[in-house]
């Protein structure tokens, strides 16, 4: 039975957002409301970062270092330890979030308004809601269905378009196997695009094959 290969089925392209469409997503929340503060450093950290929504859900105040170095600590898949580097920007939205946000370093990261721990579906509802407002302002969002892993794959997307080797990239997300980072490969039209660039086309012309008059004298010959 071990050695009956698995059944085949088709593979869909992962869906990733753009500069433009990532863009329109952070500033969807309303940042007069403590809510949309939240969901706004949520969203960002999550597009930066690519954790899963479970490494998400179970982030504490706790587990963001933002001195020299700054970082985020995460318990990932297989109960493994995982540290992701911050940038500027996103050490400076967390900063300011945390300053309003105070509690215990055991406390949730991202809370409900009561204090306890944010759902996966609470989330995915979160993103909903503010990719239909986004929708708005950047049409293409329309023909997407944006998730909390749509974000893990806009992080992957950014670090492969930035030249980041495919086993860097598995790292970063906490794959087991650096070979599941190759969705990504597939997926980016542009890479494609560069490795065609570089090829030497074929000497082909366009247009229908004009036999020489040698040839057709030839035939009609025969």
């Amino acid at each position: 039975m071990l050695a009956i290969p698995p059944k085949r089925h088709d593979k869909a392209l992962v869906t990733w957002l753009t500069d433009p469409e990532m863009a329109a997503l952070l500033t969807a929340p309303d940042r007069a409301t403590w809510t949309g503060r939240r969901d706004h450093a949520m969203i960002l950290l999550a597009a930066q970062t690519g954790l899963r929504v479970s490494e998400l859900t179970g982030l504490t105040t706790g587990d963001i270092h933002l001195g020299t170095g700054a970082h985020v600590c995460c318990t990932g898949k297989g109960r493994k330890q995982r540290t992701t580097p911050l940038t500027t920007s996103t050490a400076a939205v967390l900063r300011t979030w945390l300053a309003e946000r105070g509690g215990q370093p055991g406390q949730p990261l991202f809370p409900t308004r009561t204090g306890s721990r944010l759902s996966r579906d609470a989330i995915e509802h979160r993103i909903a809601k503010h990719t239909a407002a986004a929708a708005a302002r950047c049409p293409s969002l329309r023909s997407k269905t944006i998730t909390a892993h749509t974000l893990r794959h806009t992080a992957a997307m950014r670090l492969l378009q930035a030249g980041t080797d495919t086993t860097v990239i598995a790292l970063w997300l906490g794959h087991e196997q650096a070979e599941t980072t190759q969705i990504y490969l597939h997926a980016d039209l542009a890479l494609k695009e560069k490795a065609l660039a570089r090829t030497k086309p074929p000497d082909v012309k366009p247009g229908r094959y004009r036999p020489p008059d040698k040839l057709l004298a030839f035939l009609e010959a025969l």
